[in-house]
């Protein structure tokens, strides 16, 4: 039997059995140096990039430190999505079927769009572990339905979404209702100017756990770029989801609005399209989710939202549409394929405006292969700077021939013809050279 490098941490013997049965042996760095820190009271800070396990970094120590003989609150997790929220909530009840029955861990999600009468109602038992939105969490203490004050463990998942999404003062609400040695614990990709006073506040000396990413995204992804070339981009999606035939394709666009028009499209031309995009009303929103995870749709079409907020497992191609404003989301989208060992594709639509964020990324790490559309399928193309690269290898070797050849002192006829000749002659040798280096 392989070895477990998930035992050192003496975790109880439920949560070892959970973790051989979802076949985890090694943990992720961010695991590696998080969970302790976790375990012995201290606040932190993980800064890592998206498909690093982080879940399970903070997931696995709150679990072990629940006490079931106290029937009170005593960890609140927060995430800036439903999707996002749920996701966690559904991996910690995968963790706790396997504890005892006399023991069970009782562990709550709250979220907006569900009813909240209805919950009120059931909060007449205080769960051991609340998930959930912070707006949904707050309402819940103001209403005294829900009692955080016996918490001693507040998690802040996607920091600095809650910021970009304006959760901050409901976080700091929910904060200030619970204990004064609070342990905090922070994850975020960034960690903005606006969101250091609310760290500030509550977290004193927090130790800071840097994930360096070894390289920007997974080694088993392949990125492609694809001209646009004032082509009908729509058309040149469905050409590519068509040529590809994805088990699981996503189309990412910037607006809620163009994932409308980009979805439509496709539905006309006979593809049956998912929709992922913050105007879907709460319970689309669910319905859509069960139907993707029921693998109902092989293409959907999303906003950033489903880079970071949502975890849909099984594909294998994503399709950038547009790029990004923030190249940061270039990462967390491509991240939703290439998971757990799989290999995967990312397809990059561009434009000539879209010159310095490309080069941008490369300088990310990010290596970027070439491909056009034709009626055949694929096919390898031109890098976008390969004519930019020509021109200034010609000019550099004007420049050369022009230094080797100095007009002579006494001028004969046709000298000017006969300089030409050896520039000429100098120029083709250069050209050769440069053609060899390639």
């Amino acid at each position: 039997m392989k070895e477990n490098r998930f035992d050192r941490f003496k975790f109880q013997p439920f949560i070892i059995e959970a973790i051989n049965h979802f076949g985890f042996y090694e943990p992720t760095e961010i695991q590696e140096r998080m969970i302790p820190l976790v375990l012995k009271e201290e606040s932190a800070i993980g800064q890592s990039q998206t498909g690093t396990g982080k879940t399970l970094a903070f997931v696995l120590p709150i679990l072990e430190k629940i006490n079931t003989q106290r029937q009170e609150v005593q960890a609140v997790i927060t995430a800036p999505t439903r999707e996002l929220a749920s996701q966690i909530y559904h991996q910690i009840l995968k963790i706790t079927e396997h504890c005892n029955p006399e023991q069970s861990i009782m562990t709550r999600c709250y979220i907006g769009g569900t009813d909240k009468q209805r919950t009120i109602e059931k909060l007449k038992v205080q769960p051991h572990i609340v998930v959930g939105t912070p707006g949904r969490i707050n309402d819940l203490i103001a209403d005294q339905a829900l009692f955080v004050h016996t918490a001693g463990i507040l998690v802040v998942d996607e920091a600095d979404m809650m910021l970009d999404m304006g959760f901050i003062e409901d976080l700091d609400r929910v904060a200030a209702r619970m204990p004064e040695n609070l342990q905090m614990l922070v994850f975020s990709a960034t960690i903005p100017e606006k969101l250091k006073p609310f760290l500030k506040k509550y977290m004193e000396n927090p130790k800071t756990i840097q994930i360096e990413a070894k390289q920007k995204a997974a080694e088993n992804l392949e990125h492609f770029l694809l001209p646009s070339r004032h082509r009908n981009k729509k058309q040149l999606v469905l050409d590519a989801l068509l040529a590809y035939n994805p088990y699981l394709a996503i189309v990412f666009t910037n607006t809620k609005k163009m994932a409308e028009d980009v979805a439509r499209f496709l539905n006309e031309k006979g593809l049956k399209v998912g929709r992922v995009h913050g105007d879907l009303n709460p319970r689309e929103r669910k319905k859509m989710m069960k139907q993707i995870q029921d693998l109902e749709y092989q293409y959907i079409v999303a906003t950033d939202l489903a880079s970071r907020g949502i975890d849909i497992e099984g594909i294998s191609h994503v399709i950038n549409y547009e790029l990004p404003s923030d190249l940061d989301f270039y990462i967390h989208r491509v991240g939703r394929t290439a998971r757990a060992g799989n290999t995967g594709i990312a397809l990059t639509i561009y434009e000539l405006s879209d010159e310095d964020a490309l080069n941008r990324l490369e300088k990310m790490g990010i290596q970027f292969k070439y491909v056009d559309l034709k009626k055949e399928g694929f096919v390898e193309a031109d890098e976008r700077n390969k004519r930019k690269t020509r021109v200034r290898q010609e000019d550099e070797a004007d420049k050369l021939a022009k230094s080797i050849i100095k007009k002579p002192q006494k001028v004969k006829p046709g000298y000017k013809k006969k300089m030409q000749w050896e520039m000429d002659k100098i120029k083709k040798r250069q050209r050769r050279l440069n053609q060899k280096k390639k």
